[in-house]
């Protein structure tokens, strides 16, 4: 009885150890098919008139990178053990592709952030005057030069290399990197939402009471009418910020519930799933955001030349009183900006 126990619990442990993988590499395959689905419709909701700047390039590339990684995880599963150019593939490169690009996007919030901030700074400020061909190539080059450096780093870390080589010891088992970057990136930009938010309570709640919603040039908008003898040059921070905050959250307020339980309860999200386009175009908004109020001071708001954000409608948010409907604006450069 002991000896047929024993047997018997040996042969479970082998059959879990057997199944394990195809479990786990049928996950992966319907998570980045999920991601895939979720980068469709995230772009196919964007608006098409944005101008040209760093963060829509990375997006983009972002989705070609995934669906590159379904490609080869629905490639391998279908084969299961194949040669190709002399390396033999088998279901333990579905863990070790999926790793290695958990590690790339764990290390790219950063660097993303960064080079997104200096865009728009740059753009804002108007100092760089390239043609549309030579921007469209200096960003298109700079996202493959971003890709390319944060890739051969993962690879040349020692201390990463010996992660992948002992993972090939224990296939079973495929453990994912959680970011630390990103972790630290929402914490960041969530307190500064809080701090703006208290710091502009009493703004913020005036600018709510006033709301309207209303539909313009076919698309639904919220606008505050505000005093027809305002100037269209921002004098006060304060008020100006509390705008901001009213236009950001009324399109990110769900995103950012999400990050605040993701940070309370301490929820570890592999890097993979964690570096995705809807966290890009929030962390995007955020920083067009930031530029506009740091550069309140020589803000004309009716510069049709500011950055455009793909999902926030920073103008067409505040409309003079005298105008009893908004229907009768044809115009955007009317309409002031929040």
């Amino acid at each position: 009885m002991t000896a047929l126990s024993s047997e018997n619990c040996s042969f479970q442990y082998q059959l879990h150890q057997t199944s394990q993988p195809l479990d786990v590499n049928c996950l992966l395959f319907l998570i980045i098919l999920g991601k895939i689905l979720l980068n469709i419709l995230t772009l196919g909701m964007r608006r098409k008139n944005t101008c040209q700047n760093f963060m829509e390039y990375f997006c983009i590339s972002l989705a070609f990178i995934d669906l590159l990684l379904l490609v080869n995880i629905s490639i391998i599963l279908y084969f299961r053990d194949f040669v190709l150019l002399s390396i033999r593939f088998t279901k333990y490169h579905i863990c070790l592709f999926t790793q290695i690009i958990s590690f790339t996007y764990g290390f790219l919030h950063y660097p993303v952030f960064l080079i997104a901030c200096i865009d728009y700074c740059l753009n804002f400020s108007k100092t760089t005057k390239l043609s549309f061909k030579c921007q469209k190539l200096f960003y298109f080059f700079t996202v493959i030069l971003i890709w390319i450096s944060v890739l051969a780093y993962v690879l040349g870390d020692p201390a990463i290399y010996q992660s992948l080589k002992a993972q090939n010891a224990y296939s079973h088992h495929c453990p994912f990197y959680v970011s630390i970057q990103s972790y630290w990136l929402s914490f960041f930009m969530v307190m500064i939402l809080f701090v703006a938010f208290i710091t502009s309570w009493e703004e913020v709640t005036t600018l709510v009471q006033a709301v309207r919603i209303t539909s313009y040039m076919n698309e639904t908008i919220l606008y505050f009418p505000f005093s027809s003898h305002s100037s269209y040059t921002v004098r006060s921070k304060k008020i100006f910020l509390s705008k901001l905050i009213v236009c950001f959250l009324s399109t990110w307020l769900p995103f950012v519930l999400l990050q605040v339980i993701i940070l309370l309860l301490k929820v570890q999200v592999p890097a993979y799933i964690e570096m995705n386009i809807p966290w890009l175009y929030f962390v995007n908004s955020f920083l067009i955001a930031t530029v506009y109020w740091f550069n309140c001071h020589k803000l004309n708001l009716r510069d049709i030349g500011l950055p455009l954000d793909p999902f926030v409608n920073w103008k067409c948010c505040f409309i003079p009183l005298t105008i009893p409907n908004l229907e009768q604006i044809e115009k955007p450069i009317s309409i002031m900006i929040c």
